[in-house]
């Protein structure tokens, strides 16, 4: 089941990446070649790119790819490593915990006051709707991560979550 929502989550960045990509090549060649291009493919690559980057976060956690200043964790080991590593993710969770609360509120003012998108004309509620799931993935894999280091023997975690 992990491995199976590994792939799916992998499969949704590579094909938005894909789609946004061609809808970019599209409004380039139609504002170049045609004069001419449709305002509803800059907005769409804009909302796919948002969903990116929160599903992203989510899945760069799962991988330990975050940006992290090692430098000074590198000096601990056993469980003082463990313990510093614990502080750092009770933080990270308690962010990403604030993120997918708000950003749900977020969603749901939108979801009430009918905001729409200027060019799709879509509910806005769905592009916000990126972010407590962004938020809900990180808390998610950062659990994930607690489970991780404190299973683990070893001083230094591995670079893939295997819970």
């Amino acid at each position: 089941m992990k491995k199976k929502f590994e792939y799916i989550e992998e499969m949704i960045l590579v094909l938005t990446l894909a789609i946004m990509v061609a809808l970019i090549f599209a409004q380039v060649v139609g504002r170049y070649v045609f004069s001419s291009a449709p305002s509803w493919t800059e907005e769409m690559a804009r909302y796919i790119h948002i969903f990116q980057v929160w599903i992203g976060a989510s899945y760069a956690v799962k991988k330990r790819q975050h940006i992290r200043i090692e430098a000074f964790i590198d000096l601990f080991r056993g469980t003082s490593r463990k313990i510093l590593e614990t502080f750092a993710l009770i933080i990270w969770f308690g962010l990403a915990v604030f993120l997918a609360f708000f950003g749900t509120q977020l969603v749901l003012a939108s979801f009430q006051n009918g905001q729409i998108t200027p060019a799709m004309q879509i509910p806005m509620w769905l592009p916000f709707l990126a972010i407590p799931i962004g938020g809900a993935g990180m808390a998610l894999r950062l659990v994930q991560q607690f489970i991780m280091i404190w299973r683990t023997n070893d001083d230094v975690p591995s670079e893939e979550v295997q819970v």
